[in-house]
């Protein structure tokens, strides 16, 4: 993971909290040494109305124009203010298919989407989260609206996993060296008891909570997150297809990202190339 320029991709609808999900990308950016491009698509019902063919085409090309022009403006202004080179894109057309289409095309190493209020992103979850979740195996990150994530000595990092015997990956041990806290583990097991221990890892202490498995477990691992004050969570993906009853599930992961008001990162495989 030190030679390669990885790509990381924001999935944005331009809205305002786009200022925020970008200052938390560009601190995950500094991180894992990658460039950042914003991805914008327009549903084409949004653009064309029931008009004659050469009209639909003409608001097409209009619409196009107009959000390139929208999105540039963001992006120049984006990279003059912190200093750093931005790419974008941006498309018309069925929200899934140009998703597919960009992943299948651009090959993004990292997913960016913002979180949502909980109402709002339910609705949003319902189609776009699974579809991005089974259509790309590498890392996802959501960031929160009023929690910044910043890289620094004060990052206080905690990792889930339904795995009782779960090494560090190569994201979560590239964080940990961006932090001087203690790495805060949570687990949760079918058989093992509410206990915490505390047992020495890469250099730190890495304390660890081992969870029953219940219908309040989630919940309960929330608040743990926000007592012990973590800036980002990351979650073990595992394998979809395989895990239809992990936390790596697609229900399960929307129940996290509801009940957590920091960023998440689900990890995943990078390729090495």
């Amino acid at each position: 993971m030190k030679n390669k320029k990885y790509k990381i991709v924001i999935f944005t609808d331009l809205k305002d909290s786009l200022e925020n999900t970008f200052k938390s990308t560009l601190s995950l950016a500094k991180v894992f040494k990658g460039e950042i491009t914003l991805f914008h698509v327009k549903k084409a019902t949004d653009v064309v109305k029931k008009e004659s063919q050469l009209s639909a085409m003409r608001n097409l090309n209009a619409g196009y124009l107009e959000m390139e022009k929208q999105i540039n403006k963001i992006v120049t202004a984006y990279s003059r203010k912190f200093g750093v080179p931005l790419f974008y894109s941006c498309s018309i057309g069925n929200v899934k298919n140009e998703i597919a289409h960009y992943i299948d095309n651009e090959k993004p190493d990292f997913i960016v989407m913002g979180k949502r209020a909980p109402k709002l992103f339910n609705v949003l979850g319902d189609h776009i989260i699974p579809f991005v979740l089974k259509k790309h195996n590498g890392p996802v990150f959501f960031t929160d609206q009023r929690n910044v994530l910043e890289m620094n000595g004060d990052l206080s990092l905690g990792m889930l996993s339904d795995s009782e015997e779960n090494s560090l990956t190569e994201l979560v041990k590239q964080l940990v060296t961006h932090s001087n806290k203690p790495l805060k583990s949570f687990k949760i097991s079918t058989s093992n008891p509410l206990k915490s221990t505390i047992k020495e890892a890469i250099g730190t202490k890495n304390i660890e909570f081992v969870f029953d498995k219940n219908d309040k477990t989630l919940k309960t691992i929330s608040n743990y997150v926000t007592i012990n004050k973590i800036n980002l969570l990351c979650v073990d993906r595992g394998d979809l297809r395989k895990n239809g009853n992990s936390i790596s599930n697609t229900s399960q992961i929307t129940e996290i990202i509801d009940n957590l008001k920091i960023p998440l990162l689900l990890t995943g495989q990078i390729t090495q190339n």
